[in-house]
């Protein structure tokens, strides 16, 4: 409870964790122990959840290839018409990033599901949204420390900014979309989802799977936003992040 009440409590003040406050979580299990403490104390429910990915040599080391963080009531911005971009704050002086995902809504199907392929995924998800997920933290060094630091502190997690939906007909093919991040204009990362392991719908069945095994709820309306597509993206106060989806849309967020 110590290193989650650190986290919050510089995150009301809008100051930072200089060194991480106590014990570094070694394993997963420690990892989202202290990250539940934090959901205890957050003072906000949870509106969804993002899913990250954990790179070699720690996918052996920890047994697992992705990671979940909480997203909070009051962290989720939508677009406006007109393409102005959304504002989104950051933790100053910490680690701030962003990162161009799609967010996945569930529908009441989801209650109970436990999805094996990607045709049962997509009967519980009631929309797909273009978006970006504003990763930060107080603790500047959250994401150096590995995998486990990174769950501890809600994944990383800042917020997220939601755009259009996908037109249903191109759900099944989300692998097809070329997805571009810029920052300030300038072009910083160029994907698909098809270098993502097993896709958005994976990381979709992964989070259930994480979640129900931490006996949380999957409540129709969670939203999930599915892994970073193009990398993740450090980004500071005043610029503008733009995630462009081809032959969908955009979405931009300014960041403060």
């Amino acid at each position: 409870m110590q290193i989650a009440t650190a986290f919050r409590d510089a995150r009301l003040a809008g100051t930072i964790v200089a060194e991480y406050p106590g014990e570094r979580p070694q394993d997963l299990d420690a990892a989202y122990l202290i990250q539940d403490c934090g959901l205890e104390i957050a003072g906000s429910p949870v509106v969804g959840w993002k899913v990250g990915r954990i790179n070699p040599p720690h996918t052996a080391i920890l047994g697992s290839d992705r990671l979940a963080g909480p997203v909070l009531e009051g962290t989720v911005r939508t677009v406006e018409a007109g393409g102005v971009p959304v504002a989104m704050p950051i933790c100053p002086g910490g680690f701030a990033a962003a990162e161009a995902e799609f967010v996945v809504r569930l529908s009441a199907d989801a209650v109970a599901a436990a999805p094996e392929d990607d045709e049962a995924t997509l009967a519980i998800i009631d929309d797909i949204v273009l978006g970006i997920e504003i990763a930060s933290s107080p603790y500047p060094g959250i994401n150096a420390d590995g995998p486990c630091v990174t769950v501890s502190d809600r994944g990383n997690n800042g917020g997220l900014v939601l755009g259009a939906s996908v037109p249903r007909d191109l759900w099944a093919s989300l692998n097809d979309v070329e997805v571009a991040l810029t920052i300030d204009g300038s072009e910083v990362g160029r994907a698909t989802t098809a270098t993502m392991l097993d896709g958005p719908l994976g990381a979709v069945r992964f989070l259930l799977a994480n979640l129900r095994s931490r006996g949380i709820e999957t409540p129709a309306g969670l939203l999930i936003s599915t892994g970073a597509i193009t990398g993740v993206h450090e980004i500071a106060s005043g610029q503008v992040a733009e995630g462009t989806f081809a032959g969908i849309g955009s979405v931009r967020t300014l960041v403060r």
